[in-house]
């Protein structure tokens, strides 16, 4: 299965980054990729109160890249978006997946939200403004099964432990990790939930900066169920392709049961 991480650097300008995101998907259609996969808040990354209208999940962010499937033939995981939220103070930080032929397969809602409090670094409360998600989910892909996450819920192993129970063998991380942190934490975290669950991990990432005070981490990767990374983006906007080898995965499975030998 051959796969796609795209890395943006989205900023105020909807409509750019949009443009970018579908030149991106464009480039991985050509490079043969069957599922290509975008970062967090794939259509805007910038000052709050900026921010545009949340919208369902059938909205025109949903439309485009619905189109965008369709029309490349593959499969689009579409990072995430503002969806309309549980209140007008509150959106959902949601990922779409659309199937070749256009269709909305599954959606899945950011579970952790990330409120933090870095002595003169950071100050930054999602929870003010997003709500979480209740529900892991699990979606077929091409017939894989591929376990969702987004950013901050990197940091909670228990959700990609119940997401591989469940039959994952793909995760995957949009993400907009700070600078800060990516630079110690984001090869790490990802490697250790590629390895502790057997999984292939495909992490999306912003890159570059958002706007004053914020800038992204980047290094979009794609690791092995050995904890491999055998590809990994280079400080720029653009596409990394890799190919997955499933068998690999079954067979990493069964020489080192780690899933099988847990005792609950």
């Amino acid at each position: 299965m051959r796969v796609a991480v795209c890395q943006l650097n989205s900023r105020e300008d909807r409509a750019h980054n949009l443009a970018v995101a579908r030149e991106l998907l464009e480039r991985a259609a050509a490079g043969g990729a069957e599922l290509a996969v975008l970062p967090e808040y794939a259509d805007y990354l910038g000052r709050s109160a900026d921010a545009p209208k949340p919208e369902p999940v059938d909205g025109e962010f949903g439309a485009f890249f619905a189109t965008a499937a369709r029309e490349l033939g593959i499969w689009v995981h579409a990072g995430s978006f503002h969806e309309i939220g549980p209140d007008e103070s509150r959106t959902f930080n949601t990922t779409l997946i659309f199937a070749p032929d256009g269709t909305l397969q599954t959606t899945y809602r950011k579970i952790h939200l990330y409120d933090v409090e870095l002595a003169g670094r950071v100050s930054y409360q999602e929870s003010r403004s997003v709500a979480p998600g209740k529900d892991t989910v699990v979606a077929a892909v091409n017939g894989v099964p591929v376990g969702l996450s987004i950013c901050y819920d990197l940091r909670f192993p228990e959700l990609y432990r119940r997401l591989a129970i469940a039959g994952a063998k793909i995760l995957v991380v949009p993400a907009a990790f700070m600078m800060h942190t990516g630079r110690d934490h984001w090869e790490v975290l990802l490697r250790a939930r590629a390895i502790e669950n057997q999984c292939y991990v495909l992490a999306a990432g912003q890159i570059g900066d958002h706007e004053p005070g914020r800038t992204c981490f980047g290094r979009s990767m794609i690791i092995d169920p050995w904890g491999t990374v055998v590809a990994q983006a280079p400080d720029t906007v653009g596409v990394t392709i890799a190919d997955l080898d499933l068998e690999r995965l079954d067979t990493i499975r069964e020489e080192l049961p780690s899933l099988a030998n847990r005792r609950l």
